[in-house]
């Protein structure tokens, strides 16, 4: 069995290890909102594959930002899917679930690969063929206290990003359970916001995430 992969390649420019998740994007904005994120600090952008046109909008992202931000999709379900976003120049596969052929087809092509899991199983599995981290969905089930009670099992370098139901104001509960980023979605962008709003957002979320991280550290010495 292949082991667990535990030193995953998730930071492409900045040291917070958060993941703009942009359902519903559109390609005639996706430029304008893509910059907005990266002058706040957010350089991992995912475009879920059920948005309108999702690998044209990944395509410009990559052209515009692909040297200095990590770029693909969300909702990939498909071997099929995982070889069109790196058609379109997309490094990075996010997924609801762990399926191990997706999983092994996303690393096969050089790919950052974030599967979504829930279960210790899923997350051993997900680890063994390849995951450079593991998307805990929906997190609000799970909350902290299983997040804290996965980490005492898992490899301590294994990247655990909450998604589904979290913001910046849960960033401190989940920080101090062991979590190593988070994907944002409606906290960051909805269908139709504007670059503008969206950029005010990141701000608020960079900001909260810094001050999580110091409150940590404080703590910690």
């Amino acid at each position: 069995m292949t082991a667990p992969n535990t030193t995953p390649n998730t930071t492409p420019n900045s040291a917070r290890n958060l993941v703009a998740i942009l359902r519903g994007l559109r390609p005639e904005e996706a430029v304008a909102v893509g910059e907005a994120l990266l002058a706040e600090g957010i350089d991992r952008i995912e475009v879920p594959l059920n948005s309108p046109d999702p690998l044209v909008s990944i395509a410009r992202l990559a052209e515009a930002f692909g040297d200095r931000a990590l770029i693909g999709a969300g909702t990939v379900l498909t071997k099929a899917e995982v070889e069109a976003v790196a058609g379109a120049g997309g490094r990075l596969i996010v997924a609801p679930n762990a399926d191990p052929a997706v999983i092994r087809a996303a690393k096969a092509a050089g790919l950052t690969c974030l599967p979504g899991v829930f279960t210790a199983t899923e997350c051993f599995a997900a680890l063994a063929a390849g995951a450079d981290g593991l998307k805990l969905f929906p997190a609000f089930l799970m909350g902290p206290e299983g997040l804290k009670a996965l980490r005492a099992v898992l490899p301590a370098g294994a990247q655990a990003l909450p998604v589904g139901g979290v913001g910046p104001a849960d960033f401190p509960a989940w920080l101090a359970a062991g979590a190593s980023g988070f994907g944002l979605g409606s906290s960051l962008y909805a269908p139709g916001m504007g670059a503008g709003e969206v950029g005010a957002r990141a701000r608020a979320t960079v900001a909260a995430w810094d001050a999580a991280q110091a409150r940590i550290e404080a703590g910690a010495e």
